[in-house]
């Protein structure tokens, strides 16, 4: 029988805990309320619960012991390691909601993340009208600004609290029925500057798979190598690889150390490609780094300003990925677009850079270890061109085998 889940600190938020609970089983929803308070405190209503914190405890790697601390965001961190491991072994979940403070936040969001995306996921927070970025990460969670703490019922909190009740309970109780297809999936990065290429290959794609285009944010590459990770995606046309530039030299779209991990460690069917590796961005042109003002910069939007890269740090980036794909056992295939690698690395246009871009490609050519199965290609056009599509989709179709799937199911 499945259940809602409703997680949070019971020593300090038990009665809205209940509040939440008793409404979505008002709903028709079963509920499993869980308890990952820390500080040994009670309140009247603390062992009204179902899962205790010694239980959630028990789960964490290194034993219960490992969450008793008197530092308390020692505590707190070891607690979210057993609560994520403790969900990990629940077969009956049909949604997750949480309730916290910043602590609360940190605490229950990791286990969220670690759930299957499509599942419901609720969080009602006091930091969720800021950046969110660091408790959401690349997995559907809802977040919900409590607006007053979350330290007690009263007008406001009633209405927020049971609102986050209602949703979670709807999402729960009327799950959204896919339709089923053997269709293979394959995962595709996009940027502004690589919407034509992008746009042409799914196309392309979509007579025969499902594309799942991800927007090359930081989040966007995070999320597809979390459904890479999971299994989710049978092959992966990477042609933006844009976030690698942002982790390398400080802009706001970075995806982390880790991308390109999960192709790594899946050995995933890969074609990929130097999409927007042409720019490093940042939010409005004010907020550009001191140490960039220099730089040619170029304001692609009112929030959002581009930063051409240099020959160095196109070396830099080329290494990057190097190590990356030398890490790749299954079947690898990278392409090097010679007319330019976005929309505005063309002849004529303000990031034509012959020179960075050469740097780029000699740097991947000569630190990729090639193989039959790890090959660097040359294409002489524009990552924009049809011709460059066509080339990654033969080579797509080299590694991939887009039939296969279709007869297996």
């Amino acid at each position: 029988m499945n259940r809602v889940y409703v997680v949070g600190t019971a020593d300090t938020k038990g009665e809205e805990l209940r509040y939440v609970r008793d409404l979505i089983a008002e709903r028709g929803c079963h509920t499993t309320l869980v308890d990952v308070g820390t500080g040994g405190g009670a309140d009247d209503g603390a062992d009204n619960v179902d899962v205790s914190p010694d239980e959630v405890a028990a789960h964490h790697p290194d034993g219960a012991t490992a969450v008793q601390s008197d530092d308390r965001g020692t505590a707190v961190g070891a607690m979210a390691v057993a609560l994520e491991h403790f969900m990990a072994t629940r077969t009956d979940v049909a949604g997750m909601i949480g309730l916290g403070g910043s602590g609360g936040t940190a605490l229950i969001s990791p286990a969220m993340r670690s759930l299957p995306v499509g599942l419901p996921k609720v969080l009602v927070s006091t930091v969720a009208s800021g950046d969110v970025s660091p408790y959401v990460g690349p997995a559907d969670i809802a977040m919900m600004y409590s607006v007053t703490d979350v330290a007690g019922l009263n007008r406001i909190s009633r209405r927020v609290l049971g609102n986050a009740a209602n949703a979670v309970a709807g999402m729960a109780a009327n799950p959204v029925e896919v339709p089923a297809s053997n269709r293979p999936v394959v995962g595709m990065t996009m940027f502004g500057v690589t919407t034509p290429l992008v746009t042409m290959l799914a196309e392309t794609l979509e007579q025969s798979c499902d594309p799942l285009i991800f927007h090359a944010t930081g989040t966007g590459g995070q999320s597809m190598e979390k459904l890479v990770d999971s299994g989710m995606i049978d092959a992966v046309l990477d042609m933006t690889t844009t976030e690698v530039a942002d982790h390398l030299v400080g802009g706001v779209f970075s995806a982390g150390p880790d991308r390109l991990g999960a192709i790594a460690r899946t050995g995933v069917p890969y074609v990929g490609s130097c999409g927007a590796l042409d720019m490093v961005n940042f939010g409005a042109v004010d907020t550009v780094p001191a140490e960039f003002k220099d730089r040619l910069l170029h304001v692609h939007n009112a929030n959002v300003t581009l930063m051409r890269t240099t020959p160095e740090e196109n070396r830099q980036m080329g290494r990057f990925i190097a190590t990356k794909l030398n890490q790749c056992q299954g079947p690898v295939r990278f392409l090097l677009p010679e007319g330019g690698v976005s929309m505005i690395d063309a002849p004529g246009q303000v990031f034509h850079d012959p020179e960075a871009d050469a740097a780029l490609f000699e740097t991947i050519e000569s630190e990729v270890e090639q193989t039959e199965n790890r090959r660097i290609v040359r294409v002489p056009r524009n990552i924009n061109d049809a011709e460059f599509a066509a080339a990654a989709m033969t080579h797509l179709d080299e590694v991939f085998d887009r039939s296969a799937k279709l007869g297996a199911d």
